[in-house]
């Protein structure tokens, strides 16, 4: 059997989850909920909600399905707080999350509603091991690098397997629609970061096409089972795939588990460094007392944040290590705001980024791309303190609990929303995985996003 042929049969073959699980999943509910919500009050995420606007006017009512579905995915990635799996280097709450939320919502009831909420929760946990499975056996943490973005290419994937475990399709129908995806995988979108960037209107569509494959695979039609063992990634994409990443172990210990969340906005990349800063400030070390900085990091982000930022370029600000340390010592509030890209930088934290020289260290390979360390040394009032950092809050091994979810959620979603409103969306993304109440939770999020607009 092939690669997607197994994989489609893990897919379509997946029962209800184990309560820890279930209780997981919710937890990535809740937090990509929250990023989705948080995005409504960014320049970019409002310019993706009007355009949807305008073209719901022309969709019928399978094209405003996929209309929403795109829409819902682009806003919670947009937001840059929503989870991350190191080892595949994908983003897949915002892909997955969305897209089972809204087509669960919009299925009809065919059973008991703990059985829909069951039902969700399997495609939840179906599109996460489908898209980290191919973020991995298309080594994600090195094409990155190359202008392959990896949670871009492997969305139409994700987005097929939740489709299709939602629709109930056999075996095979799942694996044509998980081959008819990766066929219309599209590469990169390059380097404009405008906030009229059209990135994440671009990755919101790639989601779409996933849900067109799980369609054109119920309505019959077939695809390439042999994608991954034939030439088809080698010879155009330049990618020599780890087939066996896609099945090694499917069914015995569910990707969810290895999914971070993250605990502020900015890359991922650079976090390690900016929580050893952190850490060592703990220790007692006052950051005016401070004289220099080194940041070692990996070798392959090195490229990525070593720079400074540029006036109204959120990707600068968020990618800089430099930015987010010195932030992350002198203006920690200024991590709730998901922009993140200030007209004028504050002028201490412009001096503070200049005391930081970053360089990359081969000894920190270890365990990469399943841990993503740096090592800091500050020299302050002629004393050295060092800290190295493997994993960061958020991470597996520093696990999220429920009061962490529910804090993150509040503090990017209650400048939104208010206080009382978040308490109750936050009741509602519960509500959504204890009784299938999936539609009630989308109105709301709906409500959230026309207040966004109004207030434009």
């Amino acid at each position: 059997m092939s690669a997607l042929g197994e994989l489609g049969r893990y897919v379509a073959d997946s029962g209800p989850p184990a309560e820890d699980l279930r209780e997981l999943a919710q937890l990535h509910l809740i937090d990509t909920v929250g990023a989705l919500i948080a995005s409504t009050r960014m320049p970019e995420g409002l310019r993706l909600l009007r355009f949807r606007a305008g073209m719901q006017q022309a969709a019928e009512a399978e094209g405003a399905l996929a209309l929403d579905l795109s829409t819902r995915c682009a806003l919670a990635r947009a937001s840059e707080i929503d989870d991350i799996h190191l080892p595949s280097m994908t983003t897949p709450g915002a892909i997955v999350i969305p897209g089972a939320l809204t087509l669960a919502a919009a299925m009809p009831v065919v059973a008991a509603q703990e059985a829909t909420a069951q039902g969700l929760v399997a495609a939840i946990v179906a599109g996460y091991e489908a898209m980290t499975r191919l973020g991995r056996a298309v080594d994600g943490p090195s094409i990155l690098y190359r202008g392959i973005w990896p949670t871009y290419f492997a969305a139409p994937f994700a987005i097929a397997a939740v489709a299709a475990r939602l629709l109930r399709l056999d075996a095979g129908a799942c694996a044509n629609a998980l081959a008819l995806a990766l066929t219309r995988a599209p590469p990169g979108v390059g380097h404009h970061n405008a906030q009229s960037t059209s990135r994440w209107f671009a990755v919101g569509a790639a989601a779409g096409s996933g849900l067109a494959a799980a369609l054109a695979a119920k309505a019959g039609f077939t695809s390439d089972l042999e994608l991954m063992e034939s030439k088809f990634l080698s010879g155009i994409y330049a990618i020599t795939p780890n087939v066996a990443a896609l099945t090694e172990g499917l069914g015995r210990e569910a990707a969810l588990r290895e999914v971070s969340f993250k605990p502020w906005c900015a890359a991922r990349q650079t976090m390690a460094a900016t929580q050893a800063l952190r850490e060592i400030l703990q220790t007692g070390v006052r950051p005016q007392d401070i004289e220099r900085i080194e940041a070692f990091v990996l070798p392959p982000h090195l490229g990525m944040i070593d720079h400074g930022v540029k006036n109204v370029d959120r990707a600068s600000h968020l990618t800089s290590v430099h930015y987010c340390m010195a932030v992350g010592a002198l203006a920690e509030h200024m991590t709730a705001d998901v922009g993140q890209s200030p007209g004028r930088l504050p002028p201490a934290v412009r001096d503070f980024m200049g005391k930081i020289k970053v360089a990359a260290d081969e000894s920190l390979l270890a365990d990469y791309p399943r841990s993503w360390p740096a090592r800091v040394v500050v020299t302050a009032g002629g004393a050295r303190h060092e800290r190295l950092v493997g994993h960061v809050p958020g991470d597996p091994a520093r696990p999220f609990g429920r009061a962490d979810v529910h804090e993150k959620f509040a503090r990017y979603v209650a400048p939104a929303m208010g206080a009382e409103r978040t308490e109750q969306m936050l009741a509602c993304c519960g509500d959504a995985i204890a009784h299938g109440n999936f539609a009630g939770l989308l109105a709301r999020i709906e409500a959230a996003c026309r207040g966004a607009l109004a207030q434009l």
